[in-house]
């Protein structure tokens, strides 16, 4: 089944870069370089979001959002700086087109007659057994 692509506009005019030392590997290069990447992006000010779509991520991604209304994406996983920062790219746009994907209806079906055909005489085995272990009144 064909998976559809959510139309998400380039955002990259509303990101907020900032810059830290990083935790990740480097050895010495880690306490001299600032190569950790944090991404803000505000979706509440966002102009090239529709209002709909500014809903349902808001709702969606209301644990990933900070207090002052920012979704904030960190990557620190490379040496490079520019890396990184293209890291923190594609996760924002990867969270954003998950959070945007519609949800799939769940079809109900009915469980077949082989299906429960063993769920029964597994339930019998079970009961037997149990039976088996309770003692003999004489």
């Amino acid at each position: 089944m064909p998976e559809t692509s959510i139309y998400i506009p380039d955002l990259s005019a509303e990101f907020i870069f900032q810059a830290s030392r990083s935790s990740g590997p480097g050895g010495q290069n880690v306490n001299k370089v600032n190569s950790k990447i944090e991404l803000r992006f505000n979706i509440q000010n966002s102009s090239l979001l529709m209002e709909e779509q500014k809903e349902i991520l808001l709702t969606k991604l209301s644990t990933k959002i900070s207090s002052d209304g920012f979704l904030i994406v960190v990557s620190q996983g490379d040496r490079s700086q520019l890396v990184n920062k293209e890291d923190a790219i594609r996760k924002l746009y990867e969270l954003i087109e998950k959070a945007l994907r519609p949800v799939k209806r769940r079809k109900s079906t009915k469980p077949t007659r082989s299906s429960i055909e063993k769920r029964l005489t597994g339930k019998r085995i079970k009961a037997d057994i149990k039976q088996k272990r309770q003692k003999l009144d004489e």
